[in-house]
C-alpha cells in the first residue's frame, strides 16, 4: 500500500480487533518504506496506538523519523502488547505524526498483528519434509508428531485438518496427543495438518491456540487411460485406435508400438499383420499410473450372414455383421421385399432382432446395403433370409 500523507499529520489506518486471547503477548508491526530519495525532504513519522474502543490509549510505539535511502529499503517497525485479562475489544491506530508536502510520503506492507506465543513445531517421521505426495489407493500411514515450548504450564493438544487449503479447519475428533497417526486417504485431494496448544486455563478460546508449521500429504488421482473399444482392421483399410488418457501431468506409453503409424499419439493409427493386443501406460508426474488393453482382430473382408433365426432360442437369434468395425462409419440399412425400411442403424453394431417397432417381421428374403462414411470401403449389397 503507497500512503501520500496529507498536508495535516493524521491517522491512515484503523481496525477494531475482538475476540483476542486474554493476558497474551500480541505483535502490532508492520514493514514500512520511505519512498522519497530526496535528503531534504519530510520525513515520515509514524506512532502506533493501542485504544480502548472510548480512546483510552493502552499501549503506544513511535518509528521516529524514517531516514531517506539512496536506494528502496523496507524495514520492520512495532511492537509487542499484553491483552487484558478481560478479554476487551481494542481498536488498532497507526498515525503519520509529519505534515504532507515534499517528502513523507511511505510505502506499506504486512500489517501484523499475532500472537506471540511458543514455538510450536511438527514433523512427519521418517520423512525429510513437511509434504508428502501419494497416488490415490496408497495405503501407507503417516506418524505425525508435535513439540510446544515447555512454558505451557497445563498443554491442551488438538491437531487440526484443513481439505480446503488453509480457509477452513476442523479439529480431528480424538487427536488430542503429540503424536498423531494418519490414516490412508482413499480419495484424492490436498489435506493440510497442523499442530495446536493452548494453554488449559484459557482452553475454551479457539483464538488463544497456536499452531504450529503446516504438514501435507497431496493424494493424487489415479491418471485415466482408456485405450478405447476393441477394433477390427480390414486388411487395406487402416483403423484409428480411440483412446482417451488425462491426469495430472501425465505421459504415456504403447506396448508394443510396431505397426502404428506414430507411437506418439494418444490416438495412432495401425495396421497389423495379425490379431494383436495394445497395452496404454499412462504415467503422472507423481508416480501415479494406470494401463488399459484393445484388442485388434485382422480380417481379410467383412462377412455378412445370409440367414438367422429370430426364435428366442439362443442361438442365431440376430442378424449381426461381425466384423463391421465402428471407427470405418458403416450407415447399414435393411429392407423387405417391398423395399420397406425395417431396419437402419449407423457407425454403430449392427445387431437387429427381426422386428420392426416391436412387431415380428415375416419369414422371407431381406436385401441389406452398407455405405461407408468417407467412402472408406466399397459399397455392400447383398440379401440374407430370416427363418422363423
Amino acid at each position: 500500500m503507497l500512503v501520500n500523507a496529507s498536508y495535516q499529520p493524521g491517522d491512515f489506518f484503523l481496525t477494531t480487533v475482538t475476540d483476542l486471547c486474554p493476558n497474551t503477548t500480541y505483535e502490532f508491526s508492520a514493514w514500512i518504506m520511505n519512498v522519497i530519495n530526496r535528503f531534504n525532504s519530510i520525513m515520515p513519522n509514524i506512532t502506533f496506538h493501542i485504544e480502548q474502543p472510548d480512546g483510552t490509549v493502552l499501549a503506544s510505539y513511535e518509528t521516529g523519523n524514517i531516514p531517506v535511502s539512496p536506494g528502496p529499503v523496507w524495514n520492520k517497525y512495532g511492537f509487542v502488547f499484553t491483552t487484558p485479562t478481560n478479554n476487551a475489544t481494542i481498536v488498532l491506530r497507526m498515525t503519520n505524526n509529519a505534515p504532507g508536502g515534499i517528502g513523507n510520503d511511505i510505502a506499506l506492507d504486512d500489517i501484523t498483528f499475532r500472537p506471540c506465543g511458543a514455538t510450536i513445531t511438527a514433523h512427519i517421521q521418517n520423512n525429510p519434509t513437511d509434504t508428502v505426495d501419494v497416488c490415490q489407493g496408497n495405503i501407507n500411514s503417516y506418524t505425525f508428531t508435535g513439540n510446544a515450548s515447555s512454558q505451557y504450564q497445563s498443554p491442551v493438544y488438538q491437531w487440526q485438518l484443513s481439505t480446503d487449503q488453509g480457509i477452513t479447519w476442523s479439529d480431528i475428533p480424538g487427536a488430542t496427543e503429540t503424536t498423531y497417526v494418519r490414516s490412508p486417504t482413499m480419495a484424492a485431494g490436498k489435506y493440510w495438518y497442523r499442530f495446536t496448544v493452548v494453554d488449559a486455563s484459557v482452553a475454551g478460546i479457539t483464538s488463544c491456540r497456536i499452531a504450529s508449521n503446516l504438514l501435507i500429504i497431496n493424494v493424487h488421482a489415479i491418471p485415466i487411460a482408456d485405450a478405447g473399444p476393441d477394433r477390427v482392421y480390414v486388411k487395406g483399410y487402416p483403423v484409428t485406435l480411440s483412446a482417451v488418457a488425462t491426469g495430472e501431468d501425465i505421459s504415456f506409453t504403447w506396448n508394443p508400438m510396431s505397426y502404428m503409424d506414430d507411437p506418439t499419439l494418444i490416438q495412432p493409427t495401425v495396421t497389423p499383420p495379425k490379431d494383436v493386443t495394445y497395452t496404454l501406460s499412462v504415467h503422472s508426474a507423481f508416480n501415479c499410473s494406470k494401463k488399459d488393453s484393445v484388442n485388434v482382430k485382422v480380417v481379410d473382408g467383412i462377412y455378412v450372414p445370409t440367414a438367422f433365426t429370430p426364435n428366442n432360442d439362443g442361438k442365431n437369434d440376430y442378424w449381426r455383421i461381425p466384423f463391421l468395425d465402428v471407427g470405418l462409419g458403416a450407415d447399414v440399412k435393411v429392407f423387405n421385399r417391398w423395399g420397406q425400411l425395417v431396419y437402419h442403424v449407423s457407425s454403430a453394431i449392427v445387431s437387429w432382432d427381426g422386428k420392426l417397432n416391436g412387431q415380428l417381421q415375416a419369414t422371407g428374403t431381406y436385401v441389406y446395403l452398407v455405405t461407408f462414411k468417407d467412402r472408406k470401403l466399397p459399397d455392400m449389397k447383398g440379401t440374407f433370409t430370416l427363418i422363423r
